[in-house]
This record gives structure tokens, C-alpha cells and sequence, in this order.
């Protein structure tokens, strides 16, 4: 679902993948290979949305503003499922966890990590590769290269979903029961908890 506001009209990079359960409106620019998920609602209608190449929004996020202000999530930024990012600026290669909240006039340098849930309160700046955690959110150490790492992973599958999705997403009718085989499901990456047991 997109939509035009007044006189804007959401750019969208045809190597995108924009969910039409998504709803996109207004002076929203988004780049290449960015994933944006069903449910989510970014609504440039007050303000500009800028989400750069290789980003993802996954399922129920919500990107909005107070008047006259600019979101911006900056290259391979990971917007995890029903975060709220509200008026702030999301670094480069940045994750927001789960359920997170990130108010008005945030800035996230580089690499941060925010915890899922964690809610991070108007006007606070964090350094690059800051670790937060919270409510309300505090640094509680660096990002290590490990972690930014397994982070960095995690985001490369998001950044050839769209192309995925373009090439093998359809519509179609539910099957009544299962067939004799199901077809393989790859393990593509581990969990945190998984890399740091194995390592």
C-alpha cells in the first residue's frame, strides 16, 4: 500500500521489496535492496523518511515524526519486528531489537546495538558501537567485532530478501493437508546464544 500525501509521493527502488500489506505514504525515499515487512507503517506526512540502501523494516514497525523533522536510517540499519522509531536517526549498520522504542531526536552513531524492548528516551546521542539495553536504555558496553559480525550476517540475508521475495513470493491457495515431503529449510544463520556456545 502506497500512498501519495499532497504533493509527495514515496520514491522506492525498484530492488526493494515493499510488503503490500505494508503501508508507505508521503515523503518517504527508500533505497536499493531495502525489505520492508507486512504491517509496518512509515508515514512521511508531517516530515521526510530516509531509509538507505540494504535496510530492513521488518513486520509491525512504525516510522513517523513530530512536524518538520527527518528520520533517517542509514545504510544496512536493522529495524527488528514491531520496533518504533519516532523523529530519530539510526546509524550506519545499526540493529534495534525487538519491541524497541526510539524516540524523537535520538541519534544512533554507527554500529550500535538496542536491546529488544529496550526504549530509548527523546534527545539521547550514543557513540558508535554502543550496547543498549533498558528502560530506560543505557549503554552497558562497546559492541565487540564479534558481535557486529554476527549482526552484520543477520542483515546480508535481509539485504537479497527482497530479491528472494521478488523472484519466488506469490499469492496462492492454502493446501488442505500436508504432502508425502516437505521441502528442505536451509539453516542460513545462528542465533547469538548459538555463535557464542560454538566459539
Amino acid at each position: 500500500m502506497i500512498y501519495a500525501y499532497k504533493d509527495f509521493i514515496p520514491v522506492v527502488h525498484e530492488s526493494s521489496f515493499i510488503h503490500p500489506q505494508a503501508c508507505v505514504t508521503g515523503n518517504v525515499v527508500i533505497g536499493k535492496n531495502v525489505y520492508v515487512g507486512p504491517g509496518a507503517a512509515i508515514r512521511g506526512d508531517w516530515g521526510a523518511i530516509i531509509i538507505e540502501d540494504g535496510c530492513n523494516v521488518q513486520e509491525n514497525c512504525t516510522i513517523h515524526m513530530f512536524p518538520g523533522v527527518t528520520v533517517l536510517l542509514k545504510e544496512a540499519a536493522h529495524i527488528g519486528h514491531g520496533a518504533v522509531i519516532h523523529g530519530a536517526t539510526i546509524g550506519r549498520n545499526c540493529l534495534v531489537g525487538m519491541n524497541a522504542v526510539i524516540m524523537d531526536n535520538v541519534t544512533l552513531d554507527d554500529e550500535c546495538i538496542v536491546g529488544a524492548l529496550s526504549f530509548i528516551k527523546a534527545g539521547e546521542t550514543f557513540a558508535a558501537r554502543s550496547l543498549v539495553v533498558g528502560n530506560p536504555a543505557k549503554k552497558i558496553k562497546e559492541v565487540s567485532d564479534e558481535m557486529i559480525a554476527w549482526k552484520t550476517e543477520g542483515t546480508a540475508l535481509y539485504q537479497v530478501l527482497p530479491a528472494n521475495m521478488h523472484n519466488h513470493w506469490r499469492v496462492c491457495e492454502p493446501l488442505r493437508e500436508l504432502p508425502p515431503e516437505l521441502p528442505k529449510q536451509d539453516v542460513l544463520y545462528e542465533t547469538w546464544n548459538d555463535v557464542k556456545n560454538n566459539s
